[in-house]
């Protein structure tokens, strides 16, 4: 009895041993990417922001252009009108914006062969930065 329990605790140490170390042998490439870069040098990310602000402007513009003929309580009423379209406009380009960094980045880690892909921000050395890369073809 005993000498079969030893022997199964060996095949058991065997086998948890050639698990380990075939994991640890195992090649995978890990990218990095810096999503503060990708939103501030991307000229797409760029063109939605000049989008935004257009609108917010063309909005403050025509709210200060109907507050003389409007009451306080009418300017009031459009004042926040026009923050809830700003806002929902904003929600819309950020899901776009979401959406194509996702799409952008699932293409270029499929391209590199990479595993996996972390944000720069949780990693503090290794891994192959993908940014610059991600930047160019989210255009």
């Amino acid at each position: 009895m005993k000498r079969t329990m030893k022997t199964l605790l060996l095949l058991v140490a065997v086998v948890a041993a050639a698990l380990l170390f075939s994991g640890c042998s195992s090649t995978q490439n890990v990218g990095v990417l810096d999503v503060n870069k990708v939103m501030t040098d991307s000229p797409k990310v760029k063109q939605f922001q000049d989008q935004l602000n257009t609108k917010g402007k063309e909005l403050s513009d025509q709210l200060e252009k109907d507050k003389p003929n409007i009451s306080a309580e009418e300017f009031q009423k459009r004042q926040e009108a026009a923050y809830n379209e700003f806002l929902k406009m904003k929600q819309d380009m950020e899901g776009q914006i979401d959406t194509s960094i996702k799409q952008t980045l699932e293409q270029v880690a499929k391209d590199k062969k990479m595993s996996i892909v972390l944000y720069k921000n949780g990693v503090a050395q290794g891994g192959t930065d993908i940014t610059d890369e991600v930047i160019s073809k989210l255009q």
